[in-house]
């Protein structure tokens, strides 16, 4: 174990920031969260005034508390199978204040700029109008906080957004008494689609698709459906996944079988989406389903089946670009939402930046966090080191076709992963083979370095007083 703890930043108060931080507090490591916001939570936070909070005021999670809850803080009892947005921003703020997590969040100091320095370690500039140096720096800006919208051929002479910024029916504008389509088959455009097709509402509700999307039941036999999720690592994953295409028309039926298109891949090979309601919606003739748009043209939407029809309002749930406003483009980026990352983690040759919850995590993104910050930990205190470049990206691009090599080449497919596999291979393999490579390698690179940070530090405070 190195005698030198890294200074270490966190970008980020979200639930990736949140249990990294949480565990290095166990280490003993000194780290500040820097967080743009006044308030905790990220993406579960309604109304969040940093602009990054997606979630609507009617939103509840798609996975159920018993999947959601961290090991080490259990999510009330009290709480419904499927807790609303606000359940779960309270189940953060207790998890927060329970660790003590608050006294080392910088709150409305987000990071405006990250440069690398020579010798190791960082140098950020805050919005407070700061400079600060740290040894070790933890990406955890969220990834669904940046729209990404299609380009159809042509032009709309209606309203159009994208679902990121839709909060209710009145908000933020008035969604009554209108012609809208909603653009994807998500769970947010399954979601917004139920409640916007509402009779109350007197809205014509269109839903178009452009690969169709196989839906899943929130309860099966009575139950959260997700307590029967759980793959094995010890029976191959291309076995596990064919079982459960048989499976899926038998419990849930098959999408065309309520007006959808049939998708154009098999389950699993893209994002599920979870809704009681849609099916619902479709057959009752509520929800007008289509196929993807062929082009645009004043109020007129063409379709690719060779119908078309007029619209007042086009909502894109099209996703969201991962996004690191704070590093220059030709430092690291990722085009097409791709970066490659050792273990969903590390950038190769960077070894004192790490990165956390970048990835979409069936069954969700809270375990496989809880599952970083434990990784993380170790590696800030020197128990678990690197392998060499070379290998870890032979291991990346292993990694890549694994858990996404039998998916839809899409951008919200390219950090698919299924938690309890990686979960399996960060604990009994990862962490053990990082723990031998610590003891042969020795000290971290930041302990050759930190001396030389602190010292930056204080002449960087004292030009500034």
């Amino acid at each position: 174990m190195t005698t030198y703890l890294p200074r270490t930043a966190i970008i980020g108060a979200g639930i990736s920031g949140l249990t990294a931080g949480k565990m290095l507090a166990d280490y003993g490591v000194p780290y500040t969260c820097f967080e743009s916001s006044d308030r905790i939570g990220g993406n579960w936070a309604f109304g969040n005034p940093n602009g990054h909070s997606s979630a609507y005021r009617s939103l509840h999670i798609d996975t159920s508390k018993h999947q959601l809850s961290f090991r080490d803080f259990p999510m009330p009892k009290e709480y419904p199978d499927f807790p609303h947005h606000t359940q779960i921003k309270a189940y953060l703020d207790s998890y927060a204040e329970a660790f003590g997590l608050l006294d080392n969040i910088e709150f409305r100091n987000g990071v405006t700029h990250v440069r690398r320095l020579d010798e190791g370690g960082w140098e950020l500039s805050t919005e407070c109008g700061e400079t600060r140096y740290f040894d070790l720096l933890i990406v955890a800006n969220g990834h669904h906080w940046d729209p990404r919208l299609p380009d159809f051929p042509g032009t709309f002479d209606g309203l159009e957004m994208h679902a990121h910024h839709y909060i209710d029916p009145k908000t933020p504008h008035d969604f009554t008494g209108k012609r809208i389509l909603v653009v994807g088959l998500g769970n947010s455009a399954a979601d917004i689609a139920v409640e916007l097709s509402s009779k109350a509402l007197d809205n014509t509700l269109t839903l178009s698709t452009r690969s169709g999307a196989w839906i899943v039941p929130k309860y099966f036999a009575g139950q959260p459906a997700d307590k029967y999720y759980h793959t094995s690592p010890y029976i191959p994953w291309s076995w596990q996944r064919k079982f459960m295409q048989v499976m899926q028309p038998m419990t849930a039926g098959r999408p065309e079988d309520y007006g959808l298109p049939t998708p154009n891949h098999k389950f699993f090979e893209a994002h599920p989406t979870q809704s009681v309601e849609l099916p619902l919606r479709l057959g009752s003739g509520d929800v007008i389903p289509k196929p993807n748009i062929s082009r645009l043209d004043g109020s007129t939407v063409h379709f690719e089946d060779g119908t078309s029809d007029d619209f007042d309002i086009i909502i894109y749930a099209t996703g969201y670009n991962i996004t690191f406003p704070f590093f220059d483009p030709d430092f690291i980026s990722a085009p097409d939402n791709r970066i490659d990352l050792y273990k969903r983690m590390f950038y190769p040759g960077i070894d004192d930046l790490v990165f956390a919850g970048f990835a979409q995590a069936t069954p969700t993104l809270f375990p496989f966090v809880e599952c970083q910050s434990r990784l993380i930990g170790a590696y800030a205190v020197g128990r678990y080191r690197l392998p060499g470049v070379d290998d870890m990206r032979r291991v990346i691009a292993e990694d890549m076709q694994f858990f996404t090599g039998h998916m839809l080449d899409r951008p919200r497919h390219t950090q698919q992963l299924d938690h309890y596999l990686y979960e399996h291979d960060i604990r009994t393999k990862e962490i053990p083979s990082g723990m031998k490579r610590a003891a042969a390698q020795g000290s971290p690179p930041w302990s050759r370095v930190g001396e030389r940070a602190q010292q930056r530090t204080a002449v960087a405070a004292g030009a500034q007083e």
